[in-house]
């Protein structure tokens, strides 16, 4: 109940639908099952947020074992107080919590613990006392002087035991905790140069401030990356007379003799030991923050460009562009499989312009192409102006599009791709790649590491372990929302199936070589390795169009088998008629129709939706790909000009859009609505056909700025 209260009040859900989803991860189902086939339990929490709640939940269960660690550290240690206690059950954050353990846990060698070692304790304890009555600190300090442990003078005395009185303030809590909080709210973030002299990308920040509460996350993270490279130096400032006025009051107790010197050694503390300690900490804070939110955006760009609308059932000739090493072409079938690969030489050095087309056209014709697919790496812009050509020369009824090659190269020379396609040359494999990636951009795409696909900022930057355990969960939502056809898919796409890891993945397609084609969702249980717990989380996301059972093509679980086959029964549904479900049970009544199947709402609209359209594949809902048929070159645009586009990707500053001159243009955050926004995330998506319309164009750095807002167009070109 501990945890399920905190998560139920952190996520405004009821604490008996945060207790539910405990006890279901507890019991080891995948996100995806929770959130699809255990509505009813979770008030119908989407996989997004239960994925935050998994994480939080995960969070809270490390803490706690670490509260119960320090307590029982400190309580072995002899030094447990009420008070310790307590601030130890106040604790919500676990730098709160090392903060209490600070002044108990094993230091290296510290001015203090030598000053220990002279026996200037007691000294030390008389002057932090701050007594009204009692000796100035150097007279106290002369009953301590010790040739034989290095203590000559009243002067080394009182120095040592000022280490000692620092060491104290700096391990206070309460002061960490107090400057920590006003770091965050007034601190100012300093960069300066490193070489004034030295050009590079981070000129921006040669003099840079900026109040910590108000840095973007784009600017943290560059900022980092500038100090690594050694081009900036950072450091966060607060106002020094601010600093002081919050130690002091922790600590100064009265007028007395030793007052002063207690002042100095709050000084001390601050400047040595807790003024790096805590910058650090507030810079690890900014940074964590700063990643969270560029993999928040990463995963977004990733979830999008995952569910991009596949075009299906056409012909498509895949082109991956080059230089000297010519233009891979691969022409797939409807269904993916390769019908003719070549490599032919439009561009640069090459220019073998007639003979590359004469080699096109025979492979449209023979196989009848119906999109070409040019992927935008190197020789892009040539290639396209030649497919360009190529339609308007030969009046073909055709039409191509362009998309992000970005991880196409790391795929064709994985291991996966040798296995997939051991006769083909790594070049050629790519050009494949890119092909199949129109016909089924998320069955594609899950054969590369989402790293690779170049839709993030700064993820080089980012926690490896938070960034693979995000992404993956957004590959793994993305595959389970579609649905997976058991009879077609790929290892790389069946291992991301709920329940299903890489080595039921194998065996699953193993099975379905040495059988035959799956003709049942219950042929699975034959499947090795495939357990009854497997089953029951991968089961309801596996599709089957051939099965007899129309079920099998569908959502419905086939726990809900029962149910979903009496609904049809109760709705008098015959010949297959399944268009008059909804209509037929809305008459009944859905609340009469729980009652007889003995489920919930949820489960009920589910199985409606899903019987009434088997194989329904939700991306069929989003805007088509942009095809095109002529190309613009950066030297035609001019500002003012009208211009349709896709959003390639999104970062914190604002979104590249494809206008179709191979160099993407940059819509600042400014510029992409008239209202106020956030985010740009929350105006455009990766995928997203928008308008936009020409501010600026810089043809030597190709620097292109655009606008949606068509107010805002400037009359002249940029220089």
């Amino acid at each position: 109940m501990y945890f399920s209260n905190i998560l139920s009040n952190e996520f405004k859900i009821k604490p008996e639908y945060a207790l539910n989803i405990i006890n279901l991860i507890n019991d080891e189902n995948t996100i995806p099952f929770i959130a699809r086939y255990r509505k009813e339990l979770t008030g119908g929490t989407d996989d997004q947020l239960l994925r935050l709640f998994a994480d939080r939940y995960e969070y809270l269960k490390s803490f706690l074992k670490r509260k119960e660690e320090v307590f029982a550290l400190i309580s072995e240690s002899g030094n447990m107080t009420d008070e310790i206690e307590h601030a130890l059950n106040a604790a919500v954050i676990l730098s709160e919590i090392e903060d209490i353990y600070r002044p108990f846990k094993k230091k290296r060698k510290t001015r203090a613990s030598a000053a220990k070692e002279k026996g200037l304790d007691p000294l030390a304890n008389a002057i932090f006392a701050q007594l009204p009555s009692c000796e100035p600190p150097l007279d106290m300090a002369k009953d301590y002087i010790n040739i034989e442990l290095g203590v000559k003078t009243e002067d080394d005395a009182l120095a040592g035991a000022l280490d000692i009185i620092a060491e104290l303030i700096s391990d206070n809590p309460s002061i960490r905790k107090r400057l920590r909080y006003v770091f965050l709210q007034l601190g100012i973030l300093s960069s300066k140069a490193v070489d004034l002299e030295k050009e590079s990308v981070y000129s921006l920040y040669y003099d840079f401030n900026e109040p910590v509460s108000k840095l973007p996350g784009h600017r943290i993270l560059a900022i980092n990356r500038g100090e690594r490279e050694e081009f900036l130096k950072v450091n966060v400032m607060l106002d020094e007379a601010r600093v002081f006025n919050i130690i002091e009051s922790e600590v100064l107790i009265s007028k007395s003799p030793c007052t002063e010197a207690v002042r100095a050694a709050c000084k001390d503390a601050y400047d040595r030991l807790i003024a790096p300690s805590v910058e650090r900490e507030i810079r690890n804070e900014l940074t964590e923050r700063a990643s969270t939110g560029a993999i928040k955006v990463f995963a977004d760009n990733l979830r999008q460009l995952l569910m991009q609308p596949p075009v299906k059932g056409k012909t498509v000739l895949g082109l991956d562009p080059g230089y000297r090493t010519g233009c891979k072409i691969a022409a797939v079938d409807k269904t993916g499989r390769v019908l003719h690969t070549n490599v032919i030489y439009p561009a640069p050095p090459h220019n073998k312009t007639q003979e590359a087309e004469k080699t096109v056209l025979s492979v449209i014709k023979k196989f009848g192409v119906e999109i070409i697919d040019i992927g935008n790496g190197t020789a892009s812009k040539e290639t396209e102006l030649f497919v360009s050509g190529l339609i308007k020369n030969n009046n073909l009824n055709i039409s191509y599009t362009v998309v992000s090659e970005a991880g196409a190269s790391v795929y064709s020379a994985s291991k996966l791709a040798s296995e997939e396609f051991p006769q083909f040359d790594v070049s050629i494999r790519s050009a494949v790649s890119i092909a199949r990636r129109l016909q089924d951009p998320l069955a594609e795409l899950v054969k590369i590491d989402p790293k690779a696909i170049g839709i993030g900022q700064y993820q080089h930057d980012m926690p490896p372990k938070q960034l693979d355990n995000t992404l993956c969960g957004v590959v793994e939502d993305c595959v389970n929302s579609v649905g997976v056809d058991l009879n077609t898919a790929s290892p790389s796409l069946l291992s991301n199936v709920a329940g299903i890891g890489a080595s039921v993945a194998k065996e699953i397609v193993q099975f379905r070589e040495a059988n035959g084609e799956f003709t049942s969702r219950t042929q699975l249980k034959k499947v090795p390795k495939l357990g009854p717990k497997a089953f029951e989380q991968c089961a309801g996301f596996l599709r089957i169009s051939e099965s007899k059972n129309i079920l099998d093509n569908t959502g419905v679980h086939p726990e809900s088998y029962p149910a979903a086959k009496e609904l049809l029964s109760l709705c008098d549904i015959k010949d297959n008629n399944f268009e008059a479900l909804k209509e037929s049970a809305e008459e009944i009544g859905y609340s009469v129709l729980c009652e007889k199947l003995n489920i919930g709402e949820p489960t009920l609209i589910d199985i409606i939706n899903e019987i009434t359209k088997p194989g329904r594949d939700p991306r069929d809902e989003l805007p088509a790909v942009q095809l095109r048929t002529d190309i613009l070159d950066i030297a035609d645009l001019k500002p003012g000009m009208e211009l349709s586009g896709t959003v390639r990707n999104v970062i914190d500053f604002g979104a590249f859009v494809d206008i179709g001159v191979h160099q993407d243009g940059l819509v600042h955050i400014s510029q992409l609505s008239n209202n106020f926004i956030k985010h740009p995330s929350d105006a455009v998506k990766v995928g997203d056909v928008i308008t936009v319309y020409v501010m600026s164009v810089d043809v030597e750095k190709k620097r292109i700025s655009l606008t949606c807002k068509k107010e805002n167009i400037k009359t002249q070109n940029t220089p």
